[in-house]
Order: structure tokens, then sequence, then C-alpha cells
């Protein structure tokens, strides 16, 4: 199985600019996006915020160990490779218990990271082909892909096409905003000749078939800009 790096985003969570420099310029020569953070905190912010394939992720970090990053983002099952001075098998045992899938030690060959990125990607694009991708919700929802089925507390809930092409694009991109103008892109296609009121009219449709009036809405308004999946 190829792994098409255009599509991967890398995000390097290292205090060290010179190394972060030499992994940024490697990876994007491979055809990696990467995204960059210098200590724990902006790390998290960047994994809530952008979506990311894997992490790239330094053990010793000024404001919070790698550890405590494993913690704060188990949930968003991103692939984490370690990177770090220390080569104790402690510390190894310790980062592959909280999460992480991969552990390189400084000074590393910059081959043997990107060869390690690929191979933990094809493993991560190979135990999704292996099982039926759901994508749980806010308010008992599921997403099942394969058989574009969406149950509320395991009763099948009805959508048109367009309906449920909206939702998925917004639970693939969840807690980032998107735009009216983007999601009319990826829903209706470039040559699609409306306007974004069309967007506004079927997410009003998505929140009568899915939501009760006591329920948080999971589909946020962004004012003026467009919709965030919560």
């Amino acid at each position: 199985m190829q792994v098409k790096a255009m599509n991967k985003n890398i995000l390097s969570i290292e205090d060290d600019e010179d190394i972060r420099d030499i992994l940024c310029h490697f990876l994007e020569k491979e055809g990696f996006k990467v995204l960059q953070a210098r200590d724990g905190n902006e790390g998290i912010d960047v994994v809530f915020s952008e979506k990311i394939d894997l992490i790239l992720l330094d053990l010793m970090l000024p404001d919070m160990n790698g550890y405590e990053v494993c913690r704060r983002v188990k949930e968003e099952k991103i692939p984490i490779i370690m990177v770090t001075a220390k080569n104790d098998i402690f510390d190894k045992i310790l980062g592959l218990e909280l999460g992480a899938d991969d552990y390189i030690t400084k000074p590393f060959d910059i081959r043997e990271v990107i060869a390690r990125i690929k191979v933990c990607l094809r493993r991560m694009e190979s135990s999704k082909e292996g099982s039926e991708a759901v994508i749980n919700l806010l308010n008992g929802i599921k997403i099942h892909e394969k058989s574009r089925e969406v149950l509320k507390n395991d009763v099948l809930i009805k959508l048109k096409p367009k309906e449920y092409e909206l939702l998925l694009t917004l639970a693939k991109n969840r807690r980032i905003v998107m735009t009216r103008d983007k999601l009319l892109e990826k829903v209706w296609d470039y040559d699609f000749e409306g306007d974004s009121r069309t967007v506004d009219v079927h997410i009003q449709r998505l929140r009568k078939k899915l939501e009760q009036e006591f329920e948080e809405s999971m589909i946020e308004t962004v004012f003026g800009v467009g919709y965030k999946m919560l």
C-alpha cells in the first residue's frame, strides 16, 4: 500500500528550532505538509485546530514532557512517533504505553525518520481499511461510512445524499471552522451554481432531523463565516 504524502499533515512538536527546520525541509521534499510547534501547549492547540495525520513528538519540552502531550491527545487517535535524546528502555516503554506508536532516538538519520513515518501511516491506513469506519458524534449520533448510514441512539436517521455528505464533511473536520464556500466546494463541487444559502438550508434540515430541542447542537454557527462540528 502506498501512502500519498501530499494528503498527509505531519506535526512536529520540538523546541529545538534547528531540528524542526531539518524535519520540515526533508519531509516537505517527500511531499508531506509540515506544521510546527515549539512546546507542548502549542502542539496540543494545533492538534485540536488542524487535521493532523501523524505527530513527531519530542520527549523533553520546555512546558511539559511528551508523555503529558500523549495523555492529552490520545482520544484523537493520531499516530505518534517520539523523537528524543533519551535512550533508556523505561522511557521507551512508558511512551509506548501512553499511546506512542514508535520511538526514535537522537541523533537520528533523517532517512530513518521518513521511513518510520511511512510505515506508521501505512499501518494506520491498513487498520482503517480492515474495519468499518464509524464516526461518533454528540447526542448519540454515529456515522457508518461504508454503509452511509447515520444512527441516533441506534435508530436509523434517513438523510438525503447531500445532507449526508454535508454531515460527513463537518464530522471529518471536527473543531475546524468550515466557511460556506468551502462546504459548497467539498459537498457540491466546484461547478455548483448556487449560493451560500444552500448550505444554510441543509444545515437547518440536518439539525431538525438529528437534534432534540433540549440537546446541545453539535453543529455550531460561526456568524459571518460558516459552521463548525463540535
